[in-house]
């Protein structure tokens, strides 16, 4: 490896279940400091190649070279018992054995350390979803993957969320293949994106996918809407014209 900023790299990597691929033809590298973003429609692919990266999937097609050990992970899916009076203290603590110091340091950078005492279940989209990335960046990963970090949140909140993905890139220095189905909110947050559609169909900057025939294909008169927002010199307040509607 000539670049020892590089954590992650696929080439050509795919994966094939009951004879049907689920995803071909990936290529990308995540970097120390960077961020990817794989975006796409539902049954893209998307959490597919993140498990790949991941070495969750081990008959790949391609190859996938990964060179850090050190890696945190924010599923799509968690199950827990909302019944259960767990602390986000204790959940922090659920799996692995992180000391005090390590967990403040995790809740703080999220935003999150007035809330180490509340319990789970009484905790919002949005706050859940920071306690998760205080859990993964607990131990200082050099990777972290995100898939679909922002369910469950309101719009205002997305782009709160994608803010901070971008702070902790920048404090920690670590690399971050993200998740999402939306270019939209990511664009601000994101150093290279790439389209699925089980397989790739464009790769680059946000605004060169953004003006991508494919994209556009894909993603219909959102591209073009998302080409005047992310032109649109903005702060944190959004105005009518620069936001997405949701059917």
């Amino acid at each position: 490896m000539s670049d020892k900023n590089i954590l992650v790299e696929l080439n050509n990597a795919g994966f094939k279940q009951n004879n049907k691929w689920l995803v071909e033809g990936v290529s990308l590298k995540v970097k120390k400091g960077k961020i990817v973003t794989l975006i796409g429609p539902n049954g893209s692919g998307k959490s597919t190649t993140a498990k790949i990266a991941l070495g969750i999937y081990k008959n790949i097609e391609g190859s996938v070279e990964k060179y850090t050990n050190k890696v945190g992970y924010v599923p799509q899916k968690i199950s827990i018992d909302w019944t259960l009076p767990l602390r986000v203290h204790d959940f922090m603590t659920l799996t692995e054995n992180i000391n005090d110091d390590a967990i403040n340091e995790a809740l703080s950078l999220t935003g999150v350390m007035h809330l180490k005492n509340k319990n789970l279940g009484n905790l919002s989209g949005g706050e859940f979803q920071r306690v998760l990335l205080a859990r993964a960046i607990s131990k200082k990963p050099e990777l972290l993957v995100l898939d679909e970090p922002v369910q469950g949140v309101d719009y205002t909140g997305e782009i709160a969320l994608y803010e901070l993905i971008k702070k902790i890139s920048d404090s920690l220095n670590c690399g971050i293949l993200l998740i999402s189905h939306d270019l939209h909110t990511v664009m601000t947050a994101t150093d290279h994106v790439v389209c699925l559609n089980g397989h790739v169909c464009c790769s680059g900057t946000p605004i060169d996918v953004a003006k991508n025939n494919e994209y556009k294909t894909l993603f219909g008169e959102q591209a073009s809407q998302i080409l005047s927002v992310y032109e649109h010199k903005h702060d944190h307040e959004h105005s009518d014209e620069g936001e997405i509607k949701k059917n």
